[in-house]
Parts: structure tokens; C-alpha cells; sequence
């Protein structure tokens, strides 16, 4: 069956189409995305603003006629944090309902952490070991672990690269005091919750989703994507630790230039590698692997699971 999946996320709305049938690995038919960033889009009280709301509801109008423009027979539509944390998330998920006709489930940092951490044990297999997975988004920041299908421990952390960005970085360089605080900020959250993952033992693998990693990955040196998805993709901590100084010395148009960083995510570089060197570092992971699949291919697996064998 051709399924597609709707990611509201805190950057962008992405529209997954795939095919796909139990017992298969899903290939990827269409994709189409569009910049929202409502990470950026809240008001001082936490609200997302009103145009914001249109901008949501018409990007959702044009997702759903995509979808039915390919053909796809099932959709699977779902918010991340920016819809979750939101002070009126609730309301605004009966206006995409009524307006849109799209029941939007909101995902819980958990459940985010959980299905990326499923793509990423389908992706590598069991020959993976005890899994460790990273994962940077708009709004947060998941860390899952574990031996099986499901992992033994699974968080989400408000330290996402877009709302960092709009809180703790204005300047365009940033300031050196506001990259210090955030250095500073980020670390204490992730030290937190270190003891609930190394208790467990030390990981056989560790790996890198999203396309924070990926493209962080590609400027210390990794393949393009032009190359495809089985080249394997790395991201040393040494590189990174280069590159954090840098890349905080540089305007936004500026990272813009670097290879594989779109102009649309250039702004929030910096915030997510402040993450990524952060999370290696306090969980002594000297290299991790780039894993191409992550929420939206975890969310389709899981549908999978629940449908009837052939």
C-alpha cells in the first residue's frame, strides 16, 4: 500500500510518501516539504500567533492535496514538541481539525525518542548490539538505548536547535557570552539524565539522526546525499569540537555556504552543534554513525507492525 506520513514538526511540515507492505522495508516515493518553523512563530506567552495558525492550516491544506495527488491511501499525520509545548496547542489543533479535516496525534518526547530509536535498530539490525541514538530536532533533543525493538530507556529534552536558537542565541554572530551560557545550559540538562542511560552499560553503537547531525557530519568531511543512502556517514567528536568555534564566529549567511547547510536551517547550525558536542562528550562517544531513518520512518514501521501479513 502507498502510505504517507504527515511530520508537523518544530521546523519544517514534511510529507513522507512511501511504499510499503508488512514484512518489507518501506521505499521512499515522494517527498515534499515546506518551512514553517513554528519553533519561531511563538509569541512572549508561549502561544503560537495567529499567523502562524493560517500558515500551519494552509501548509496542511497543500500536504493533504499532495497526498492524494500521489496516490497515497493512508495518511498518518503527527505533531512534535512545537504543537506540544505550545500554550495553546490544544486549541490549535481543534482549528487544523475543523478547518483541515486532519486529526493531528500529538507525539510525547517519549514516544518521539522510542519510534526513532525502532527506525534505527530496523535500519542497522540486530548485529547493532546495545544501540545508543541521538537525535536533534527543532524543538528537542531525544536520547534512546537499548538491545531490542524497544528501547530500555528513552527521553526527550527541551534542547532543540530551533528553540535554542530563538531563546538563547539573537545575534547574527551570536555573542560570545550567549554561546558560553548555552554551552553552559545545554550541558547541565544532558549531565542530568547521563547516569539513566550508562547504568545499563557501555553502548556497542552509537548513532546520529536528523538532519542537524547529517549536516553537521557533512562539514567535517562525511559524504554528500547525492551519493545515496548506504554510504556510511560519520561524525568524529574531534571534528565537531573544530568546528564549534567556528561556525560561532560566522553569520548565518555565512554557515549558509558550507557544504550540505541549507539557508533555512544556517541560523540554528551552531545551537545544534552546541547539542551534538555536548551529548558526545558527557557520553564519551568518540564517533557515531549517521542513521538515514528516524521519526517518520519509525512511525511507518510501527503502522506496519499493525497491519495483517500477506
Amino acid at each position: 500500500m502507498r502510505l504517507g506520513v504527515l511530520d508537523v514538526g518544530s521546523n519544517t511540515v514534511h510529507l513522507l510518501v512511501v511504499d510499503a507492505h508488512p514484512g518489507a522495508r518501506p521505499l521512499p516515493a515522494y517527498s515534499h516539504k515546506a518551512e514553517l518553523r513554528l519553533a519561531e512563530l511563538l509569541d512572549a506567552d508561549g502561544t503560537i500567533s495567529d499567523a502562524g495558525v493560517e500558515r500551519l492550516v494552509a501548509t496542511l491544506h497543500e500536504g493533504i492535496q499532495v497526498a492524494e495527488d500521489k496516490g497515497v491511501e493512508d495518511v498518518l499525520p503527527f505533531a512534535t514538541s512545537a504543537i506540544r509545548e505550545a500554550a495553546n496547542g490544544e486549541d490549535v489543533l481543534r482549528r487544523v481539525a475543523r478547518e483541515t479535516g486532519v486529526e493531528l496525534r500529538v507525539l510525547s518526547g517519549e514516544d518521539e525518542a522510542r519510534l526513532t530509536f525502532l527506525a534505527a535498530r530496523r535500519w542497522l539490525g540486530w548485529s547493532a548490539g546495545r544501540l545508543l541514538v541521538l537525535d536533534i530536532g527543532g524543538g528537542s533533543l531525544e536520547i534512546a538505548y537499548g538491545l531490542d525493538e524497544d528501547p530500555d530507556a528513552a527521553v526527550s529534552l527541551p534542547l532543540g536547535a530551533g528553540r535554542l536558537t530563538g531563546s538563547d542565541l539573537p545575534g547574527d554572530p551570536p555573542q560570545y557570552d550567549d554561546v558560553r551560557a548555552l554551552r553552559r545550559r545545554v550541558r547541565a540538562e544532558i549531565a542530568r539524565v547521563v547516569s539513566d542511560f550508562t547504568r545499563f552499560g557501555t553502548p556497542d553503537h552509537v548513532v546520529g539522526t536528523s538532519k542537524t547531525f547529517k549536516q553537521l557530519a557533512r562539514i567535517a568531511g562525511a559524504a554528500r546525499s547525492a551519493e545515496g543512502l548506504y554510504v556510511q556517514r560519520e561524525l568524529n567528536r574531534k571534528a565537531l569540537e573544530e568546528w564549534v568555534p567556528k561556525l560561532a564566529e560566522m553569520s548565518a549567511e555565512e554557515r549558509a555556504g558550507l557544504p550540505g547547510v541549507s539557508e533555512g536551517r544556517s541560523r540554528q547550525l551552531l545551537a545544534g552543534a552546541l547539542v551534538a558536542e555536548a551529548a558526545m562528550d558527557l557520553f564519551g562517544v568518540e564517533s557515531l554513525d549517521i542513521c538515514p531513518w528516524a521519526l517518520r520512518e519509525g512511525v511507518i514501521l510501527r503502522r506496519l507492525d499493525h497491519l495483517p501479513a500477506p
